[in-house]
């Protein structure tokens, strides 16, 4: 038969292929050489951020309209899985910038795309995602903190857990009730600024892994927004944080992949090199199955994550149960892929001299955040038994 090097139906451009190798360089010249020392000191990494900045890997998902790149779905998880690859922390960077600033892109006015976009875009300001409280993680639902408006502005009060990137971040897009009478229906979304009276970042969270990326408690008291920060109509919040989850669910999934990725090319290089009863390991059929269930399950992983990217990009119906689907089965991936990286090193996968047990601990919270995979299983069902 003959071949047909033009058949572009299921493949990336030439334009995401040179992206990719374009933020994989910058990711090993400035990158890998200081995600273990971003893991030990638990720092945010500021030389990382100016280095993504530079090259305008920070938040390409931002539209041109608001001086962004205007990259596509599928751009960005290749953006956070090649940073992932060598350091999850840093890749929360892109990632949290998406997951922040989507509640915009979504249901914003024009007028307040353009006051909080363009600092994102060109690098000045960082965006954070504050929808969890110490009582309503899972069960986002059951928030407490208030919004009233007064006049001219919104009067915010309580406070939000697990904020990525807390402190750091100039903006955050946060959920609060509005109507308490209205259950989920009388939740609304501001964008808060870090300056804005009342507002203050809180405890800083002791975690397992992406140490450099700080999570803390964020604080409002009687903090005051003009009205105009307002996201989309009141009472549109949750409608539009549940929006958000179906596109940046993709993030995580890409960060887990990225992970997972990592931790196969370390443990092939070590597979090499490593020597036991006289010749590599690589040599010895029972790590060649491990490192082969890797591989194919990575690959599948990242193939369900393009799907996705793709299907969101083009708008199709089904994104909710396809993002989830692909989150959960990533992380899942990750959390085993690295597991047996640890493996393959024996007692070095152990300890901190090599990379992979830093990537199994970053690994776990993949499969934690955006919605447990426990969450994002009952998403799946409920929207194929609709």
């Amino acid at each position: 038969m003959a071949l047909n090097p033009n058949f572009d139906s299921y493949r990336l451009t030439d334009e995401h292929t040179m992206l990719r190798e374009a933020v994989r360089s910058l990711a090993e010249d400035k990158i890998a050489p200081r995600a273990a020392e971003i893991d030990r000191t638990a720092q945010f990494p500021h030389d990382v951020l100016a280095a993504l900045v530079r090259s305008g890997f920070h938040a390409v998902h931002i539209p041109e309209e608001y001086g962004g790149a205007g990259a596509d779905s599928l751009a960005t998880v290749i953006v956070i899985e090649e940073v992932a690859r060598v350091c999850a922390s840093s890749s929360l960077i892109p990632a949290v910038n998406k997951l922040g600033t989507m509640p915009l892109l979504l249901s914003a006015t024009e007028d307040l795309k353009k006051q909080v976009l363009p600092p994102v875009a060109s690098g000045e300001a960082m965006f954070s995602y504050a929808l969890s409280e110490r009582e309503a993680g899972s069960d986002a639902a059951a928030m407490r903190t208030r919004a009233v408006l007064d006049g001219d502005h919104w009067v915010l009060n309580g406070t939000k857990c697990w904020i990525s990137n807390a402190g750091v971040s100039t903006y955050y897009t946060v959920m609060a009730v509005t109507d308490p009478s209205q259950g989920a229906r009388g939740i609304s979304a501001f964008v808060v600024h870090k300056d804005d009276p009342g507002f203050s970042v809180g405890m800083h969270e002791r975690k397992l892994g992406i140490k450099g990326s700080p999570t803390c408690e964020i604080h409002f008291e009687n903090c005051a927004i003009p009205a105009d920060r307002i996201i989309g109509e009141p009472g549109t919040g949750f409608k539009t944080a549940l929006a958000t989850l179906d596109h940046t669910r993709l993030t995580i999934g890409a960060q887990a992949l990225g992970i997972a990725q990592g931790a196969i090319d370390a443990s092939i290089a070590y597979m090499k090199e490593r020597r036991q009863f006289g010749k590599p390991i690589a040599d010895f059929q029972g790590l060649q199955f491990m490192l082969a269930d890797m591989v194919m399950q990575t690959e599948a992983a990242r193939q369900l994550i393009y799907a996705a990217a793709a299907k969101a990009e083009r708008g199709e119906p089904g994104l909710t149960w396809y993002s989830a689907s692909a989150k959960a089965f990533a992380s899942d991936v990750a959390m085993k892929v690295t597991t047996d990286a640890v493996q393959i090193f024996g007692g070095y996968g152990y300890t901190e001299d090599f990379p992979v047990e830093r990537m199994m601990r970053d690994a776990k919270i993949t499969q934690i955040y955006e919605g447990t995979n426990q969450i994002n299983r009952m998403v799946i069902a409920r929207q194929i038994l609709k």
